[in-house]
């Protein structure tokens, strides 16, 4: 009897669970071209609740290749969605549950950016080329040209959708372009912001205000070409408010089943390192308490470094360390 309890107990917990967070589809009618905390929420949301919703590719064509009406914007956000509870000072957690493609084509600029190569190379290859097109192939999880090359006939990469935008609203009343990024987020073109991946952001105004957008089926590090395989996508996440935590993070984090990873922004890639490591170190500090000492040999003995951009106003920087170093941390 006592075991028929407590599996009846647990039946109910579940559906009292299940009848708090509910499924929420979104379909966005219209996209924006900034990071702003002037912009009307599109869509109120629970923390907990998964909201079901899509994105146009960073041209504005959606999942039948119809361009939507975005005027002069580049990578259109869906959004802004208010989360309930969310305040300045809090940290937004967005858990990505599922990313789907809704098209079976991207689009890549054939073009090296003048940040990537010498001069004499990036003008070998113009940015008024239009885009090439690519075949994504789901049965075999790869991608490929469409019109095929000499050398590149057979050349495939695998398929790993993520979102190159991802951000709440800027700080003050900033108005951040889709094109850049901040504290809050914004267009970091990080390639493991992908299914079941967490990013936690800095909250600066009520509500949080998130944005998502500019789909990629495929990016090397860095976007050195200023474009990943552009595409439009559909997405399932789950936002969490964490309140007023003892130390307000400066910078995006990321997580994953593999790694914690920490974020710098900056107009140089020496400073980015430097913010990417104090938000690691600070990172290490809350989870395990770490001296600096401490500190210096987990980070100096396992550290892995990611350049993820380069070709926007700010370059970017991610520290990463596995998790499964961590775990042989004594917290106490």
């Amino acid at each position: 009897m006592k075991q028929l309890l407590i599996i009846a107990f647990s039946l109910y917990s579940i559906n009292c669970t299940a009848q708090q967070h509910k499924k929420v589809k979104f379909t966005p009618t219209h996209y924006y071209s900034f990071f702003s905390g002037s912009t009307t929420p599109v869509l109120t949301i629970k923390p907990g609740d998964t909201i079901a919703t899509s994105s146009i590719d960073c041209e504005g064509f959606d999942k039948n290749l119809i361009k939507c009406s975005i005027g002069a914007a580049v990578n259109p956000l869906t959004g802004p969605f208010f989360i309930d509870g969310a305040e300045a000072g809090d940290v937004v957690k967005i858990t990505f549950i599922d990313i789907r493609f809704s098209r079976n084509t991207a689009m890549c600029l054939p073009f090296f950016h003048e940040r990537s190569m010498q001069d004499s190379i990036t003008k070998l290859a113009k940015n008024d080329t239009a885009p090439l097109i690519w075949d994504l192939n789901f049965k075999r999880n790869i991608a490929s040209l469409h019109n095929k090359t000499k050398h590149l006939k057979n050349f495939e990469v695998e398929l790993n959708p993520f979102f190159g935008c991802v951000g709440l609203a800027a700080p003050d009343n900033q108005m951040l372009s889709t094109a850049d990024s901040g504290p809050a987020g914004g267009n970091m073109d990080f390639n493991r912001v992908k299914k079941n991946a967490t990013v936690y952001l800095p909250v600066y105004h009520k509500g949080g205000l998130l944005y998502i957008g500019d789909g990629h089926a495929a990016q090397g590090d860095g976007e050195i070409n200023l474009s990943a395989l552009e595409t439009s996508l559909d997405y399932d996440f789950v936002t969490e408010v964490i309140k007023k935590p003892l130390k307000q993070i400066s910078y995006p984090r990321v997580e994953d089943d593999t790694y914690i990873m920490t974020v710098g922004m900056d107009a140089t890639l020496d400073n980015c390192v430097k913010i990417a490591n104090k938000g690691m170190l600070e990172w290490l500090q809350e989870l395990y308490h770490l001296s600096i000492e401490e500190a210096t040999q987990v980070m100096g003995s396992s550290m892995e470094y990611k350049i993820t951009e380069i070709v926007d106003p700010k370059v970017e920087v991610v520290a990463m360390i596995k998790k499964k170093v961590l775990n042989k941390i004594q917290k106490k």
